[in-house]
């Protein structure tokens, strides 16, 4: 996207007035102010809103959730921390590794620089 573009059209006078609206109501004097809190843009900062963005926040401030987003397969929707994705992809790692036949592990290991003996 190129400087000062917007990805769809500009919201309605009347969409900004009503975002304006509950700005306002919920003790924001602009959209400036109201930028942290609701993780706004600076170009939504300074009034800048395209249809879909403003629908969205409108929303928001209404108090409609958005509906969730779809479930990734073979992942959970919990967050993980740092350890205990490692300790899923070491797993993981694991898994793929019994299934590979130890020749084309030990080849790789030798490309590597590693030296490799068979089992006594």
């Amino acid at each position: 996207m190129g400087f000062a573009q917007q990805s769809g059209p500009p919201a309605s006078p009347k969409q900004m007035a009503y975002l304006k609206a509950l700005l306002v109501k919920a003790g924001h004097d602009d959209f400036r102010t109201a930028r942290h809190e609701y993780g706004l843009t600076q170009r939504q900062g300074g009034g800048k809103f395209t249809s879909k963005e403003a629908s969205a926040l409108i929303d928001r401030l209404n108090g409609i959730e958005p509906p969730e987003p779809p479930v990734q397969v073979g992942r959970s929707a919990e967050p993980v921390d740092r350890a205990d994705r490692a300790d899923e992809l070491t797993g993981t790692r694991g898994e793929l590794l019994r299934g590979m036949p130890a020749s084309l592990i030990a080849a790789e290991l030798e490309r590597r620089g590693w030296n490799v003996t068979p089992p006594a």
